[in-house]
């Protein structure tokens, strides 16, 4: 089966008030990294056609860190709509006229989901000839994330924002990771149906599940079972949660290489350093 075209979409707009910092949330760095460089590094490895990164806060900064891990991103701003949906609509007003394929929507603070879970997502997406296809997780406390809302054939009907979900559906635990692969077309004419009916006001990308399934196309989940390769960072806690996880991923690589490392809890490496065997 041959390959359709691809284009990456890279949200990178917000402020992360949550930080409490003066930078820009995605500038904020992980074993030596902006946050914004692990994604657009996994952007680049998908090898796209295009790549578009919709930015806004702190927008020559932000633009500097990603274009150094993606030379040939292009850079839109989002306007003063709010929301995801907004952003995916810029990003793809900003695309080729001509360009046919999909559209796979990744985010600029979800710094370790790499890009053979994409691959695997966008094999998935081709061979069932997806209208959408999203990455999602079963998690113990889906507080604070949309709801994944299943039809009886395991197919997605819709995702609910937490603050908009029913007593019913805040007991789901399966939750949407703000990842998606997209038919262009489809996403296209259905974000042009999205309206800001909501209780935050903004134009919200996952109310296009619904509109897709209203317009008879298929919307697909895949469950990752490794939930850290999804997760968000949103403050200083998380920052520190997952600086930890890949520290202790980068330290475990060098002892495979014949690094010894007396004290692994208490050694921190960054990714751009190199070492010998036996050292």
């Amino acid at each position: 089966m041959s390959e359709r075209p691809l284009a990456v979409v890279v949200l990178a707009a917000g402020q992360g008030t949550r930080m409490k910092s003066s930078r820009a949330k995605v500038l904020h760095k992980l074993s030596g990294i902006p946050m914004i460089g692990h994604v657009m590094a996994t952007a680049q490895a998908l090898q796209p056609d295009h790549v578009i990164a919709v930015v806004k806060h702190q927008r020559s900064d932000v633009s500097l860190a990603a274009s150094q891990y993606c030379p040939d991103t292009v850079f839109i701003d989002q306007d003063d709509i709010p929301g995801t949906g907004r952003a995916l609509e810029m990003a793809i007003g900003a695309l080729p006229e001509k360009f046919s394929g999909d559209v796979c929507v990744v985010s600029g603070d979800v710094p370790l989901l790499d890009s053979d879970t994409i691959m695997a997502a966008r094999g998935h997406h081709q061979e069932h000839g997806a209208t959408a296809t999203l990455l999602s997780a079963v998690v113990p406390d889906p507080s604070g994330y949309g709801r994944i809302v299943r039809d009886d054939s395991g197919l997605v009907k819709r995702i609910v924002e937490d603050k908009d979900a029913s007593n019913e559906e805040i007991s789901i635990t399966e939750v949407n990771s703000g990842t998606y692969l997209f038919d262009v077309k489809a996403v296209r004419e259905a974000l042009a149906m999205v309206d800001l009916r909501n209780s935050q006001g903004e134009k919200y990308l996952t109310d296009v599940m619904e509109i897709i399934n209203d317009r008879e196309g298929a919307v697909h989940a895949i469950q990752v079972e490794d939930f850290w390769l999804l997760e968000g960072i949103n403050d200083r806690f998380q920052l520190g949660q997952l600086q930890l996880r890949l520290n202790r991923m980068i330290v475990r690589g060098w002892q495979l290489e014949g690094v010894t490392i007396q004290d692994p809890e208490s050694c921190f490496i960054e990714l751009g350093v190199r070492l010998a065997p036996d050292v």
